[in-house]
């Protein structure tokens, strides 16, 4: 059995090695292509998982519908911290495995996963015993209350089996692998799929049992991604099971947060600062809300190509700075720029001829639809330099700037857009909301360009950090 693990992890290593290759030696923009595609499959897998959830709890009733949009909330915040530390984790990883340190692309791999089980236990204890105080405080009571225990009681518990699948699926991603990890969660939709309809529902032998049986649904899915995303590190010698010094992990654990927790902190940034905006939008009426609620939707799906290549930015650049090939890295951050900005072109463009029609499919009030309309004709001719931004966020964390890429999303949202919509609406209307998302748009794209040059520059004249240089453990009797 010895041998043929070894010769399984020999082989892992040599598509390591090819894939490294690639992504050190290819063509820039065919590989960032090439990393993209996947990613944007993954992308749509996530939305699917979580439409997919939606319909079938939807057709249990209204209670259990609001009780699922009461823990929205939560599960956004968490899926914030998950994908913070997943960030954090193809940060580091990349650099290393650009450096040729396989050691440390193991023990940091494996030590991710540890830190996950850790922040998954904690928000566990916590949140189980905060359920009913925390959503009471957020409205809900009686028999909606009683819905969201029964879903939260078995999410939380899950917590493990949601948060380390992802971050596996980071340290995988950070090899310059983006396909497996879209398999994974292809797989993982399909199972929510099945079994979604059979616990929430019941059939034979299986009792109905709502939304708790969504909750066991989504449990048992990434249980499912946790076992195939942990077989792929192994079968490729990812990661090592070694004792380690308490000095070696809190490095590890402190390189991978440095990253980890201004990225969950971006991530937060969007939604906390949505719902100001809403509250704004609100003012106007149930259909300025609604209308805003689909305009929001089509941006996010249409601006996934974008997200996507940025998240495949990550790796290609993270190896390249580890290997020293910062013209590379300069080469490959300009290709993404003219990629995200001309598909927020093609958006812009597009939603001129079909921005009516689209709008009309969610919902055919004419105010609703005049709402979105509106939004699209002045806030996606901004989206090539929301591209712009989001492509300049990504390149920074992974040069391991994420609190400069932090402060360009604060710049974005907090600075300009919030305070600007409330001062458009009050002089202009609900337009001046939608011309305050253009000028935060606009503003933070064009400061995005400049401050990444000259970060740039000043990084070209530094020293790659090694990893190497973590402190290793005093020899025996010292």
């Amino acid at each position: 059995m010895v041998p043929v693990r070894a010769a399984t992890a020999r082989r892992g290593r040599r598509a390591l090695m090819q894939r490294n290759k690639q992504v050190l030696e290819g063509p820039v923009v065919q590989t960032l292509v090439r990393l993209t595609l996947p990613m944007l499959v993954a992308m749509f897998a996530m939305v699917g998982f979580n439409i997919v959830d939606t319909f079938f709890v939807g057709r249990l009733g209204t209670e259990e519908l609001a009780a699922m949009g009461f823990t929205l909330a939560v599960v956004m915040s968490v899926n914030s911290v998950s994908m913070g530390l997943g960030m954090g984790t193809t940060a580091v990883i990349s650099k290393v495995i650009g450096q040729g340190d396989a050691h440390g692309m193991q023990r940091l791999a494996m030590n991710a996963i540890l830190l996950g089980l850790l922040v998954a236990s904690t928000i566990c204890t916590v949140g189980l015993l905060t359920i009913r105080p925390l959503f009471g405080l957020m409205g809900a009571d009686g028999v909606v209350l009683d819905h969201i225990g029964a879903y939260m009681s078995v999410w939380y518990l899950g917590l493990p089996l949601i948060i380390v699948p992802q971050i596996g699926n980071s340290s995988i991603r950070a090899t310059g692998d983006t396909k497996t990890p879209a398999k994974i969660m292809i797989s993982v939709l399909t199972v929510n799929a099945v079994l979604d309809p059979l616990f929430i529902f019941g059939y034979g032998p299986i009792p109905g049992m709502g939304l708790r049986g969504a909750a066991i649904a989504t449990v048992i899915a990434q249980g499912i991604a946790l076992l195939l995303s942990l077989r792929v590190l192994s079968r490729r010698g990812l990661i090592i099971i070694e004792r380690e010094p308490w000095a070696l992990l809190s490095a590890s654990w402190r390189r991978i947060l440095h990253i980890g927790v201004p990225a969950a902190i971006t991530q937060l940034i969007t939604p906390l600062s949505t719902g100001v905006i809403t509250a704004i939008v609100a003012t106007y009426g149930v259909a300025a809300v609604a209308g805003f609620g689909v305009a929001s939707r089509l941006e996010m799906f249409a601006l996934m190509v974008i997200m996507a290549l940025g998240s495949a930015l990550v790796p290609f650049v993270g190896q390249n700075w580890g290997a020293g090939n910062k013209a590379r890295v300069g080469r490959a951050v300009k290709a993404a720029v003219v990629l995200a900005s001309g598909w927020g072109g093609f958006v812009w463009l597009l939603s001129l001829v079909a921005g009516r029609p689209v709008a009309a499919v969610f919902n055919d009030n004419p105010a609703v639809v005049d709402t979105v309309v509106g939004y699209m004709a002045i806030v996606f001719p901004s989206l090539f330099l929301l591209g712009v931004l989001t492509t300049v966020a990504n390149s920074l964390n992974a040069l391991h700037e994420p609190v400069k890429s932090m402060t360009l999303s604060i710049l974005r949202m907090f600075v300009i857009y919030v305070p600007l919509a409330f001062l458009g609406s009050a002089l202009v209307g609900l337009a001046g909301v939608w011309w305050a998302a253009f000028a935060a748009n606009m503003t933070s794209g064009v400061a995005a360009i400049f401050w990444f040059r000259h970060i740039f520059r000043g990084l070209e004249h530094e020293p790659a950090p090694s990893f190497a240089e973590e402190p290793e453990p005093a020899p025996a009797g010292v």
